[in-house]
């Protein structure tokens, strides 16, 4: 599919131009091969779709596979069905609610978000510098908000789009680094019509073809203008800097039990895992081992020990169980009934403690 100009638009291994349109060849793609997603319109069509739906989709995505979002979103559209309705819910709720989808920071900016547009009446920016203004609404979202809800023209550039642009321009210089020339090549075929489809079809191609392992570049729409498909070495881009290796900390969890409840306390609303319910632990962070130290005296057993990975680092949490006759540990809490322990909304980190506890024996609803 030919334009007539060619888009030069960024860093490529063999600056060789690409002289067809990207973008007419992708909407081609995409028009057939769209994927159907709960927060979508059809491709091509003058509907758009809700701007909660698309915000809220795009904050779950973020770092998070759409299998794994689809459903949390669904829960999330019954409970909060509009962005006055997130807006108007208990933090408790939404952070419960969000339990299992991990990086707990979208979450409270999601809050934050959503009631910075309730206070606008109800509407969303309908341009990406207006959407920037609101709280916890990154860059990406902004733009990706923009262009999907709105239809403006904006570069919508996640993990999947870096990885197509890379390889269509063979962009050779590492990431983190080289993201400049990526969003630069992005910008140069991103077309002023349709742009919301393209961002989408950019997505879905990354997605369904342009994988990061074994692309299936026969079947790409883009593969006559790929300058890493004609270097054969597709797999090659994005260029990654080595990784440091992630440290490790030592932590340890606090099982308190007492009449068939358990004792949860809500972390601090910033830091890590920032306003989850979660079990009593020992202070470890991302800086340093935790103390050892327990709540308080009591009978403490060794459940066991699981292991979690965070972006920076990676966790040993030892877990102790004790059962106590009276009384309430220090320090603010709520004890949680045992037989509705799964809708206490626990990270996934807490979680893995709980079921250590409960699958070996140690939990105090198995004293005689």
């Amino acid at each position: 599919m030919q334009s007539g100009s060619c888009h030069s638009g960024g860093v490529t291994a063999s600056h060789d131009p690409i002289c067809t349109d990207p973008a007419t060849a992708l909407l081609g793609w995409y028009d057939r091969n769209a994927r159907v997603l709960p927060w979508r319109a059809p491709p091509g069509t003058a509907t758009r779709p809700d701007p909660y739906r698309v915000w809220l989709s795009e904050v779950m995505l973020q770092q998070t596979t759409v299998a794994a979002v689809g459903p949390y979103f669904a829960r999330f559209t019954q409970a909060w069905p509009t962005v006055a309705a997130l807006a108007a819910a208990a933090d408790e709720d939404v952070m419960a609610a969000w339990a299992g989808l991990g990086y707990y920071a979208r979450a409270r900016n999601l809050l934050a978000c959503a009631r910075a547009v309730a206070q606008r009446g109800g509407q969303f920016p309908d341009s990406e510098a207006g959407l920037r203004e609101l709280p916890g609404l990154g860059a990406y979202t902004a733009a990706a908000v923009a262009a999907i809800a709105f239809g403006r023209r904006a570069v919508v550039v996640d993990a999947n789009v870096e990885r197509v642009v890379a390889r269509l321009f063979a962009i050779d210089a590492p990431l983190p680094g080289g993201r400049a020339a990526i969003r630069a090549a992005a910008d140069s075929i991103t077309p002023e019509v349709r742009a919301g489809d393209f961002a989408q079809a950019m997505m879905d191609l990354g997605a369904t073809i342009c994988t990061t392992r074994k692309p299936r570049c026969l079947l790409c729409p883009l593969a006559q203008d790929c300058a890493a498909q004609r270097l054969a070495a597709a797999e090659a881009f994005p260029v990654k800097a080595p990784k440091a290796a992630r440290p490790e900390r030592q932590g340890r969890a606090f099982w308190i039990e007492r009449d068939g409840a358990v004792w949860l306390v809500k972390r601090a609303d910033k830091g890590m895992l920032g306003g989850m319910r979660a079990l009593p632990d020992d202070g470890w962070s991302a800086r340093g081992d935790g103390s050892g130290q327990a709540p308080l005296e009591a009978d403490w057993r060794a459940a066991g020990q699981v292991a979690h990975g965070f972006t920076h680092f990676t966790l040993a949490l030892s877990v102790a169980a004790s059962a106590i006759p009276a009384g309430n540990p220090p320090g603010i809490g709520e004890w949680w009934p045992l037989d509705r322990l799964a809708e206490a909304g626990l990270p996934t980190l807490f979680v893995k403690a709980a079921r250590l506890v409960l699958a070996t024996g140690e939990s105090g609803e198995n004293d005689s």
